[in-house]
């Protein structure tokens, strides 16, 4: 079976703390021979409960939600994947703004719309999203579940479709929240691969509901810009070496 993209959860608790992943996944294979690998990196929480027996319940009362939502619990590990350079393709170095875009508390509107609604909606939000990029000349990359990464020649391109994005999708009662890097990445045939796509999803995941985040990179290829940047300080960005400063889009 060739690959397809679905979402995951995983939680663990240690003691009186809870430990949370949620992203997209590929699943390729079946039976025993399936491998179920994270899409970009998953985002990672953890919730202090301050003691055990209310960690227990939250873990208790999380997995309950979950199956009530079709979840389908699974036995093997979830592995980031490690895609080999395509042989019969040239390895090639890219320099471009990279975009990433996350629909915002996606997995409560599934809950409430139903599985028919929501693809109805997803169709519509993949249609509006298409739209912007074909528009501003971004190029798609790879869609993870609800969201979508994808490049640009020029922040100020990748900047305006963010922002026209977000105006679009909230006419389907969407939020989304996205990232923006600039940076080098690597090409292999349909394969991209590098730091600086870490970056950009790291960016992304510590934007807030309908936030446009950029990097300092983005910020200051754009100096000469009408757009207007506020400081949203420094962070240290999961498994990114150095802390790295971030600026909201105000426009």
């Amino acid at each position: 079976m060739s690959g397809y993209t679905s979402k995951a959860w995983w939680i663990r608790r240690v003691g009186s703390t809870v430990f949370l992943k949620w992203g997209a996944v590929e699943v390729h294979g079946v039976g025993d021979g399936r491998k179920i690998y994270w899409t970009v990196p998953p985002r990672e929480k953890a919730i202090r409960c301050g003691a055990v027996q209310p960690a227990k319940d939250y873990v208790r009362n999380a997995v309950a939600r979950r199956r009530s939502h079709s979840y389908e619990p699974l036995a093997e590990n979830i592995a980031i994947r490690r895609r080999p350079a395509n042989r019969g393709a040239e390895l090639e170095q890219v320099l471009a703004t990279i975009l990433i875009v996350d629909i915002v508390r996606s997995t409560e509107k599934v809950a409430r719309l139903g599985d028919s609604r929501w693809t109805q909606v997803m169709n519509h939000y993949y249609a509006a999203v298409r739209k912007e990029l074909k528009t501003l000349r971004g190029k798609e990359v790879v869609t993870t579940g609800d969201g979508l990464l994808a490049t640009f020649d020029a922040p100020a391109a990748a900047v305006g479709c963010a922002t026209a994005i977000r105006e679009a999708v909230r006419t389907l009662g969407l939020e989304i929240r996205v990232g923006l890097h600039v940076g080098e990445y690597k090409v292999s045939g349909p394969d991209v691969f590098g730091l600086a796509l870490h970056i950009g999803a790291r960016v992304a995941a510590k934007a807030r509901a309908g936030e446009i985040l950029v990097s300092s990179a983005v910020k200051d290829l754009m100096s000469q810009s009408e757009i207007r940047f506020k400081d949203r300080g420094v962070h240290q960005l999961k498994g990114v070496p150095k802390r790295w400063r971030l600026y909201r889009v105000d426009r």
